[in-house]
């Protein structure tokens, strides 16, 4: 979720009015999502390297996502929505931990959308975690593979995402999801996040509705595998 600074700057603000503006954005995609069936959706909402940022923006983050989640837990209840976290989530604030977990909790029998906080999040803080646990479990090295490196993994529970969009004009992932994004789709827009809503969503959907997905294999194996799904499907009446 990238451009809340630049946003703000292009108003004459502070970097935190953008953060304040970005939450319609997460209510717009959280919608759109919803009306569009997708099951999971991951918001990159803080990552590690963003303790580095000045004391006072963090500070600001942290009561933002607080009061964000209080704030919409009738609409998570209402939609069907469950609520998930992954990171380093106990490096977070005391009180940013209890509205989670409260949230969490909340929302814990929904299954109509997952949706996923990447809090105090880094690809290379989880790679590398992952690693640490497998050696101290005491696994032999012949026995790990990519299922298994996966499992220990904050993302265990959830299916690698399709699609990765990234807002601001930004062409790279800046350490999010490296290993589960493999064979995910990317889609880059400039438009700034407290600007993204539902029609940029669904304008992320479209395109990707419109790629061949041939996780390796080339057109001419995609076609004979639809060819035997489909003869299967039939078969099956």
């Amino acid at each position: 979720m990238d451009g809340n600074g630049r946003w703000a700057r292009s108003q004459g603000k502070e970097r935190i009015f953008g953060h304040f503006n970005g939450v319609e954005a997460v209510r717009a995609s959280l919608k759109a999502a919803t009306r569009a069936g997708v099951e999971y959706l991951t918001l990159y909402a803080f990552s590690t390297e963003n303790w580095n940022r000045p004391k006072e923006e963090v500070e600001a983050l942290m009561n933002l996502l607080v009061h964000t989640i209080v704030g919409e837990m009738d609409e998570l209840d209402k939609n069907e929505v469950r609520l998930h976290a992954i990171g380093d989530i106990e490096n977070l604030p005391e009180e940013c931990r209890m509205e989670l977990n409260k949230g969490m909790e909340r929302t814990a029998r929904h299954n109509k959308v997952n949706l996923i906080l990447a809090l105090s999040y880094s690809s290379r803080w989880e790679i590398t975690n992952a690693v640490k646990a497998i050696v101290n479990s005491g696994i032999d090295a012949e026995k790990i593979d990519d299922k298994l490196f996966s499992s220990f993994l904050t993302t265990s529970a959830f299916p690698d995402p399709e699609l990765l969009i990234r807002t601001s004009g930004e062409i790279r992932i800046s350490n999010f999801l490296l290993w589960q994004i493999a064979y995910a789709e990317l889609y880059f827009t400039d438009t700034l996040w407290p600007d993204f809503r539902e029609e940029d969503f669904f304008a992320a959907l479209i395109d990707y509705q419109g790629r061949e997905r041939r996780f390796g294999k080339t057109s001419e194996q995609i076609s004979d595998i639809e060819s035997d799904s489909a003869t299967e499907t039939k078969a099956a009446g």
